[in-house]
């Protein structure tokens, strides 16, 4: 039986199974979801054993436990590590949702005529992670795995995996490997492949404002003290010029501009202005001068608000000045950038900007360094041949404005490449509300996966 056989006789028990791990609200970033998280993990942990694995764990963290898998069938052969994770981001609001996050509905759309998964963590990861998992048992049923595999999958990847490091530092032994799988990014289109050679690496820091030592009555004082909202919004508004270059001193100091060959390769993509804009419902773009779009969510480091709060937020009015403000500040990073010198200048020059009156504090949430994979590689020329022998057509080679902070740590730590095999789409809505996940797609990823495993192992004797 072949692998588009095996998924035509199994496709209703794949997707039942993807649906139990979409009904647990595995939410790292919320401490109230612990024991769903651990439910999570555990529900990875047995599906990994009734695949085929034969060692499967949930190995406990600081965090998070992490869930590891494997089968070694001769030292000798390759070895693939497969990470993923299982954690999700909030489904917050909640009142966007079409129907309730954690009750997966199927339904047809524009982009998925065959219909897509709607649920929190339907492509981000639990269905792309899951793909692996329905691979993997292909290949034990079927005794046609051609090496060794290992799996990770962590439950904290949503809040900056904190306790990755502490993992993958005390298990370098258990997680050796010749080539890291990752399938937590997307692709072009689902006529028109892709794998993802670099991501952008993150800064992310919260920026606190402080004036009066209490709210105040906006009549008397109004327009005698320093107002915290007016003030942060003045200096988050300073940060980028008329141009949206950044203005932190020395932010580009080490950014490397791509040649005019890269960029007209990257031009090569697929891609219709039009249509971003319409799927988005919006009338233009915006961003950086002398940058395409595609170059600016991709190529090209960013500064964005993420959230920003203070004073009264309730319904009807109380005027008052507030005693503080807050924000939530994201900096995406290109190779040759680094999360601790950008925030750090960027704490330099945020606090430069406080007029007297008012006290500014910054404070370090996580980060990750930016990653970029060669396409010369192997593990790359494996990834190709799959995609085109289940796609009909090569995959082009495409950076993504994303991040995955563990990459850079995989290198640096278990001195392999990752390869980034994507079956998402940039319409997923994923950390939004209504996440999708086509049908296709998912098993598309699931006839694909045991081609890349067939190909490197042959690669790697040639």
């Amino acid at each position: 039986m072949n692998i588009q056989e095996y998924i035509t006789a199994h496709k209703d028990r794949f997707v039942d199974e993807l649906f139990d791990l979409l009904k647990k609200p595995s939410i790292s970033a919320d401490s109230n979801y612990k024991d769903a998280v651990l439910e999570t993990a555990k529900i990875v942990k047995k599906r990994l054993e009734e695949a085929g694995c034969e060692t499967v764990e949930i190995c406990e963290t600081p965090g998070h436990p992490i869930v590891y898998g494997s089968i070694i069938k001769d030292p000798k052969l390759p070895t693939i590590l497969v990470y993923g994770h299982y954690d999700v981001q909030p489904a917050d609001p909640i009142e966007l949702w079409d129907a309730p996050p954690f009750e997966p509905v199927i339904k047809k759309t524009a982009l998925h005529p065959e219909g897509a998964i709607f649920a929190r963590g339907a492509s981000d990861d639990k269905g792309q992670m899951y793909m692996h998992v329905k691979a993997l048992e292909f290949m034990t049923k079927n005794d046609t795995l051609p090496c060794n595999v290992k799996f990770m999958i962590e439950g904290e990847e949503e809040i900056g995996s904190p306790s990755l490091e502490w993992f993958v530092k005390r298990n370098q032994e258990k997680l050796k490997n010749d080539v890291i799988l990752i399938s937590d990014t997307g692709m072009i289109a689902n006529d028109q492949p892709s794998v993802t050679t670099g991501l952008r690496g993150l800064s992310y820091v919260e920026v606190e404002v402080t004036g009066p030592n209490r709210d105040l009555h906006s009549g008397l004082y109004g327009g005698a003290v320093a107002n915290p909202i007016n003030i942060l919004a003045k200096m988050i508004a300073s940060l980028q010029d008329e141009n949206n270059h950044i203005t932190i001193p020395g932010f580009y100091d080490t950014v490397i501009d791509l040649s005019d060959q890269e960029r007209k390769a990257m031009a090569a993509a697929p891609f219709s202005l039009e249509n971003y804009k319409k799927a988005l419902d919006i009338t233009a773009v915006y961003g950086e001068s002398d940058y395409t779009t595609n170059e600016r969510r991709s190529i090209r480091p960013t500064l964005d608000v993420n959230g920003i709060w203070g004073g009264y937020t309730g319904e009807g009015a109380k005027t008052v000045i507030p005693s503080q403000a807050f924000a939530k500040i994201s900096m995406r990073l290109v190779p040759n950038q680094t999360p601790d010198e950008i925030t750090a200048l960027f704490q330099k020059h945020f606090e430069t900007l406080a007029p007297q009156g008012v006290k500014v504090k910054v404070t370090t949430h996580h980060g990750g360094f930016p990653y970029v994979t060669p396409i010369t590689g192997v593990g790359y020329k494996a990834a190709e041949k799959a995609y085109e022998k289940t796609f009909g057509k090569k995959p082009i080679p495409q950076r993504s404005g994303g991040s995955i902070p563990i990459v850079a740590l995989f290198e640096n730590e278990l001195k392999s490449k990752s390869i980034l095999m994507g079956f998402g789409l940039n319409s997923d809505a994923i950390h939004s509300p209504n996440e999708h996940f086509g049908l296709f797609n998912y098993f598309k990823g699931i006839e694909t996966i045991p081609y890349f495993y067939s190909y490197y192992t042959e690669l790697m004797k040639a």
